[in-house]
């Protein structure tokens, strides 16, 4: 069906797409920052599963709805914009710095990481509109089925993906401990997770087609 050669570009593309920073690699450093390397790596599982969502919704033509309605984007785009922003807020409110608050407050589980993080990713209409133009450059209908190319293609993205996740809650850890020992950023580490989730929401909210 494929070609090693062509698989191989394929994943130096994706890779190469990985190393831009952007909302799915925050995302992951902030939950390993609050939860430790479950909870990142959770959350890389959960980007994962809403990178497979639009994997599949470009096979099947889903995902051309958003290329062609401008209604449709607009709608997913706040909607997703609207999740991200309910995140920060969420995070800015916790209160921080006392021993004893820091001890009874639940922490965010690895479950829990994991389940935000699909919508966070599914709700995403540049995602969609990235695997709509970018996945079909490696499907040729005379090779086989164009819809099981798109599927393991997708399905070599999200491997891909969860890897490069885990790589990066495993690496975040330490400095999120030595982050820790600093009193101002302990206390604030709320605020500041959730100025950046709240700016990314905005980010979301007003990017164009």
């Amino acid at each position: 069906m494929f070609e090693l050669s062509t698989l191989l570009s394929y994943a130096a593309v994706v890779i190469g797409l990985f190393l831009i920073p952007g909302p799915a690699v925050v995302l992951v450093f902030m939950r390993t920052a609050q939860g430790g390397r479950a909870v990142g790596v959770a959350t890389g599982l959960g980007i994962a599963c809403g990178d497979f969502v639009h994997a599949m919704a470009a096979a099947i033509g889903l995902s051309a709805i958003l290329m062609t309605s401008a209604l449709a984007f607009n709608v997913i785009k706040l909607v997703g914009a609207g999740y991200l922003i309910w995140l920060g807020v969420q995070a800015w409110l916790e209160k921080t710095g006392d021993p004893a608050v820091e001890a009874a407050r639940p922490r965010v589980t690895a479950r829990q990481a994991f389940l935000q993080a699909i919508p966070a990713e599914v709700l995403n209409p540049k995602t969609a509109l990235f695997f709509l133009a970018f996945l079909p450059q490696f499907v040729h209908p005379e090779r086989g089925s164009s819809f099981l190319q798109f599927t393991v293609l997708g399905l070599i993205f999200v491997v891909l993906s969860a890897l490069y996740s885990a790589a990066l809650a495993l690496s975040a850890r330490p400095l999120g401990r030595v982050l820790g020992r600093i009193a101002w950023l302990h206390r604030w580490k709320g605020k500041i997770v959730g100025t950046i989730f709240i700016g990314l929401g905005l980010k979301v909210a007003v990017q164009q087609r």
